[in-house]
């Protein structure tokens, strides 16, 4: 991090981490296709297995159900896109699934607009409310099932599953969700990028038919991420992207070796350090004792379920994200919100709007995200910054209720 800042958005971006550093570039200086069969283009081949090996291990699968994408978006189009084998066919002449997709509206709008785009025949796409606490419930998922029985009663839904939502932290029940349904047939999807070095990843005990990672997002570079399968009959019908057969005809393109090393170096070290997501906690739970303490009508989203141990999403009556976001980096402070920069303007937080929040904690919402190297000085930062911030609109006779 730079000189005196406090870095507090890992929940965006994890630091590049030592190991993964030292992975790329080796694997920068290693000259070989993967795909040739000289002694140069083995040595590329080997790193390449060796870091799926690691994905693996991270995830709880074997190493030849592991598939390297450009990361977690790429992921998402191709099983919604390219169908997935024996679980989808395909409409006769188009490449679109034509199994009933389940969603939330709180799952990443990358997956989102990846549903939009996979082409879904009308009433295909199966929207399935949440709780105030951002949850799945069983009765809401039960429902979501029968209705995509109504509309194709023979084809399996695929439920799409975030297992950490990265704005507000909270975990979802996926073993309990997936388990329905499983016995309904149908497929589970679960976006897991937010789950690697804060809480176990293990994709037989989630009950997921197919986990996505992000490598960024646990000390890997950016750029690189993976599809698991957790069976070896489970496939996608088609690559999504068309090229030389590379990823066992999965992914076409030659590899990206240096980034695919590096996101085997960083799971190999979150694995390292076990006790990470409990020390998390600890730094998580004084922060927000001392929150509550600054600001005693802040509100704490998800604060009554289970969530990441490194993430708290709060919002104060009368403190805009958008004005907040500015002074905290003026102060040396990355934060993030629950809102999306586009075009420059500022949106309300899709997440929170299926929750019901209301219009001061989406517009005000701030999101506190840390991982295992945070000390509490960074949060000490934080925490002086926001306090600056809360004296000034008193000086200057703005209301801290809300708004």
């Amino acid at each position: 991090m730079g000189a005196g800042r406090a870095y507090l958005d890992w929940n965006a971006t994890a630091p590049l981490h030592p190991a993964a550093r030292e992975a790329v570039l080796h694997a920068l200086d290693t000259p070989g296709n993967p795909s040739s069969i000289h002694a140069e283009g083995r040595a590329a081949r080997a790193l390449v297995e060796a870091a799926r090996r690691e994905v693996a291990a991270l995830a709880g699968g074997e190493p030849a159900n592991v598939v390297f994408t450009s990361g977690a978006t790429e992921a998402a189009n191709a099983i919604l896109r390219a169908g997935i084998q024996m679980a989808c066919s395909l409409i006769p002449g188009a490449a679109v699934p034509v199994c009933p997709v389940i969603a939330a509206g709180i799952e990443h709008a990358a997956v989102l607009q990846a549903i939009d785009a996979a082409g879904l025949p009308s009433g295909y796409r199966i929207g399935v409310p949440v709780t105030a606490e951002g949850l799945v419930s069983a009765a809401a998922l039960l429902a979501a099932l029968a209705e995509a029985r109504a509309v194709a009663p023979a084809q399996p839904p695929i439920m799409l599953l975030q297992l950490a939502n990265n704005e507000t932290g909270v975990v979802q029940p996926v073993s309990e969700l997936a388990a329905l349904v499983r016995e309904a047939g149908g497929i589970v999807v679960v976006d897991a990028v937010q789950g690697p070095g804060r809480m176990d990843l293990d994709i037989s005990a989630l009950g997921a038919d197919v986990l996505f990672l992000s490598a960024h997002k646990f000390g890997g570079p950016k750029g690189v991420g993976a599809i698991v399968f957790a069976r070896g009959e489970v496939r996608l019908q088609r690559a999504f992207i068309a090229g030389g057969g590379q990823e066992s005809g999965q992914r076409g393109g030659t590899e990206n070796v240096a980034g695919i090393a590096g996101m085997g170096a960083a799971a190999r070290a979150v694995r390292a350090v076990p006790e990470a997501p409990q020390r998390m906690i600890q730094l998580r739970d004084e922060f927000e004792n001392r929150l509550n303490h600054l600001a005693g009508d802040v509100e704490i989203v998800g604060k009554g379920v289970s969530r990441l141990p490194n993430t708290t999403c709060f919002a104060i009556p009368g403190l805009p994200a958008a004005q907040a976001l500015i002074a905290f980096d003026l102060d040396g402070v990355a934060v993030s919100s629950g809102s999306a920069c586009s075009s420059g303007k500022v949106k309300s937080s899709h997440v929170l709007e299926a929750m019901g929040m209301p219009g001061w904690v989406r517009d005000g919402a701030i999101r506190v995200s840390i991982g295992p190297t945070t000390g509490m000085d960074e949060l000490e930062r934080g925490l002086a910054s926001l306090e600056k911030q809360l004296a000034r609109r008193r000086a200057t006779g703005q209301s801290a209720s809300a708004a």
